[in-house]
């Protein structure tokens, strides 16, 4: 019923800079916590950074670079990553929780998107 799409991946020379989006479409009331997640080959999968009506906090690898805001009226969520460093390469993921009927919640992934940071 509800499902997350991201966009905006690609290959970029170290320094440069790329924006993700992720929207979410289907059955929705709601919308509460969304995040970025990344995953690299041969490595667990990273935690970015997250966002509530609390405000945003950010993994330390990316303080300082990234940055992630809503469109709550698109029910959206966006990755700005700039000075992008090859050790960012990665399959980067969008997750949030969902309010789909007045009392129940999903968690919910995309699919993923490829970021490649190389010269």
């Amino acid at each position: 019923q509800v499902q997350l799409v991201e966009s905006g991946g690609g290959l970029v020379q170290p320094g440069g800079s790329l924006r993700l989006s992720c929207a979410a479409s289907g059955t929705i009331f709601g919308i509460g916590r969304m995040g970025w997640y990344r995953q690299a080959p041969g490595k667990e999968r990273e935690l970015i950074g997250s966002i509530t009506s609390g405000g945003t906090t950010y993994a330390d690898s990316v303080k300082g670079r990234f940055i992630i805001f809503r469109d709550n009226a698109k029910n959206a969520v966006y990755l700005q990553m700039n000075s992008l460093k090859p050790e960012d390469t990665a399959v980067y993921y969008c997750n949030a929780n969902i309010q789909t009927q007045v009392f129940i919640f999903k968690d919910v992934w995309g699919q993923g998107t490829q970021v490649t940071v190389s010269s």
